[in-house]
């Protein structure tokens, strides 16, 4: 055992003790029950907090490690270890829950709606408050997990684990078509989790066979594995490394979703709540990508080379395509779900032009997604609570009867088109920089997003909150104390983050460095030599006076 205080251990325990605190409480004391949800979503964030403070940038790679023996005949171990990359998205967690549950507040204090309309309306379910916040608590202390893990068993574990609660969540609560988007979100990311199973057992035959592991066997530590991949300790056959790196980056690309593997997400943002939506595309998806630049380039990284012009394809698809089907959409719900594909598309985009300013984009695009996506879709949430319908036709003037309302989301959505002075505008631009460099035809493709953002952003504002005020919407209320305590946090983080992303950038740049020096990739050299440059500079500006 470790001589230091467990704090990420205590981090991902508290949630889940959290959870199982709120399934206790008596059935009839719903506003109880909320409230533990959130005070353990808040002690959670104050440890998040905690262990951000003891987090030093320059003090090495994995840093507030822990390790214990779980399966000690396969050598695997409770190994936890935040990085950069790690802490930024554990604290995006650790922020956003107690905002989810905040926004959900009355979302789960009726039975839902069934397929054909029947039941639900005005009928109280006897413990459905309390399976919602316990479920929600719990997929928070598997994304902490995932994110801090080490051990590349226990990660799997906890990825996959995640699937059950969110699969009740989807189908337990939302819309008339929840059980078929549960079944759908289940069934895509069963499927990925197996093929990606087959490859972890593969990962631990090939530590065995070359004799990484202890007394024979192999070994699932992330860091012994990449260490041995770098030395070239652990040399795997390049065929056999390429149908590993596939099985691995089949499951993340299901879960991130990537194109063509997307088409979970628009059926399950439609149909869940809000602040479950939410929970799927700004925390569990992150998983998927930042297991991409953790697992994938760093165990495999002359596959992930291989691999990654058809990647930079699928991204860039991914960008246009989701863009384009977000503009023809005429429910609000749907269309944030076909932006957030387009999102992604960045962020892989990102992800394997590998530059450092694509990563660095990339993980700084995972933050400001997740802030972003929250604020509209929350906001959008509100909204259609409040019209009963996520309809785009049945709205319109709503700026004139709820003017705090439409500001906040005007604010959101011009965030997610990436307005300069907005947190996403420095993410996408260090991406595009980053592809620039070394993919011109891939990055000039996905500026099309950028313009299509435009257009699908303001359509969507135009539509719903100019004009006159169309019937049914004169009596929408403004936002509420409780609304304003979610979307408030939101906006600031936003205007934050858009002109000072320097702290996360400041965390994630070492880990950034440390994933290109793994895959032996640096950042293409000026065509023109600095010297040069600034002496021709010189030399032209001396012959002007």
């Amino acid at each position: 055992m470790n001589g230091h205080f467990p704090w990420l251990t205590t981090l991902a325990a508290l949630p889940f003790v959290g959870g199982l605190c709120v399934a206790a409480v008596p059935a009839g004391k719903r506003r109880l029950a909320k409230n533990v949800a959130l005070l353990f979503s808040l002690l959670t964030l104050a440890v998040a907090v905690v262990v951000a403070t003891k987090f030093d940038n320059d003090g090495g790679r994995f840093q507030i490690t822990e390790s214990y023996s779980w399966i000690s005949s396969f050598g695997v171990r409770w190994s936890l270890g935040v990085d950069g990359i790690g802490l930024v998205l554990i604290l995006l967690t650790a922020v956003l829950m107690p905002l989810l549950i905040l926004a959900s507040w009355h979302d789960a204090d009726e039975a839902p709606v069934g397929a054909d309309g029947s039941a639900g309306a005005g009928r109280p379910a006897p413990r459905g408050t309390h399976a919602f916040f316990a479920l929600m608590l719990l997929v928070e202390a598997m994304v902490v997990v995932s994110f801090a893990a080490t051990d590349v068993f226990m990660f799997y574990v906890f990825f996959e684990a995640m699937l059950i609660p969110m699969y009740f969540l989807i189908g337990g609560f939302g819309g008339a078509q929840r059980s078929y988007a549960a079944v759908k979100f289940l069934l895509y990311n069963l499927l990925g989790g197996l093929v990606m199973l087959a490859a972890v057992v593969g990962l631990y035959v090939a530590t065995a066979n070359q004799g990484i592991g202890v007394d024979g066997h192999g070994t699932f530590d992330f860091v012994k594995i990449s260490q041995a991949v770098a030395t070239g300790q652990l040399d795997i056959d390049p065929t056999a490394e390429k149908a590993l790196f596939l099985g691995f980056m089949f499951a993340f690309a299901i879960k991130a979703p990537l194109w063509p593997f997307h088409t979970w997400l628009p059926d399950t943002m439609t149909e869940a709540t809000p602040g479950v939506a939410v929970l799927v595309t700004a925390m569990v998806d992150k998983v998927g990508t930042f297991a991409m630049l953790r697992f994938c380039l760093e165990i495999f990284p002359d596959a992930s080379k291989y691999f990654a012009p058809v990647v930079i394809t699928l991204a860039v698809i991914g960008i246009i395509y989701g863009a384009l089907l977000a503009v023809g959409q005429t429910d609000i719900k749907r269309l944030i779900a076909y932006t957030s594909i387009s999102h992604f598309g960045f962020i892989i985009l990102g992800i394997f032009v590998m530059t450092s300013q694509g990563q660095s984009g990339a993980t700084l695009y995972m933050v400001n997604h997740g802030f972003s996506t929250a604020a509209l879709l929350l906001i959008a949430g509100f909204l259609i609570s409040r019209r009963g319908s996520k309809t785009i036709a049945d709205f319109g003037g709503v700026q004139k009867v709820a003017p705090v309302l439409a500001g906040t989301f005007l604010v959101a959505g011009l965030a997610t088109l990436s307005m300069p002075g907005l947190a996403p505008f420095v993410s996408e631009f260090l991406v595009l920089v980053g592809a620039f460099t070394k993919y011109k035809v891939a990055a000039i493709f996905a500026t099309t997003g950028i313009v299509l953002a435009a257009l699908y952003v303001l359509v969507l504002y135009q539509r719903t909150m100019t004009g006159p005020v169309r019937p049914g919407n004169e009596k929408l209320r403004d936002l509420v104390p409780r609304e304003l305590a979610v979307v408030v946090p939101l906006i600031a983080f936003l205007l934050v983050l858009g002109v000072y992303p320097k702290p996360v950038l400041d965390a994630v740049n070492p880990a950034v460095d440390h994933t290109l020096s793994r895959v032996e990739q640096k950042d293409p050299a000026p065509t023109k030599p600095i010297e040069q440059a600034a002496g021709t500079e010189a030399h032209t500006t001396g012959g002007s006076k």
